[in-house]
């Protein structure tokens, strides 16, 4: 079974076998935003066996009429608040939002290969 992804409109391959070595890059770093739906609230939630109310005032941020997830800061980088340096894996995988689902094939990399490039060691457009 090939490892390598590609994706309609993206002229990049991604090698999902890069994923187990290079520490979450995709989950840590520069300070964003990983937008969650509410069904994708209600996954999580789900999956923790946790109140709603309590995950959203444990684990959300609101910004503007959107919710993101929360961020930890570890030295310099802002990681993901389900991303887990020690097993270097995501804790909510099963119900990891869409938008986590999808990376590295987002509109914004379409004309940034470079930039991604830098963040994930799976790229290739050779």
């Amino acid at each position: 079974m090939s490892t390598l992804i590609t994706q309609d409109g993206f002229n990049f391959t991604f090698d999902t076998t890069a994923c187990n070595t290079c520490e979450g890059k995709c989950c840590t770093g520069e300070s964003g935003n990983i937008f969650v739906s509410l069904s994708e609230i209600k996954a999580i939630v789900s999956l923790l066996d946790i109140d709603e109310n309590s995950f959203r005032e444990q684990h959300l941020v609101k910004k503007g009429y959107k919710y993101s997830l929360q961020e930890k800061i570890v030295g310099n980088s802002h990681d993901c608040i389900f991303y887990s340096r020690e097993s270097n894996g995501c804790t909510i995988y099963q119900a990891r939002p869409q938008q986590c689902q999808t990376f590295p094939f987002w509109d914004y990399f379409k004309n940034n290969i470079e930039e991604l490039k830098e963040e994930c060691p799976g790229i290739s457009n050779d």
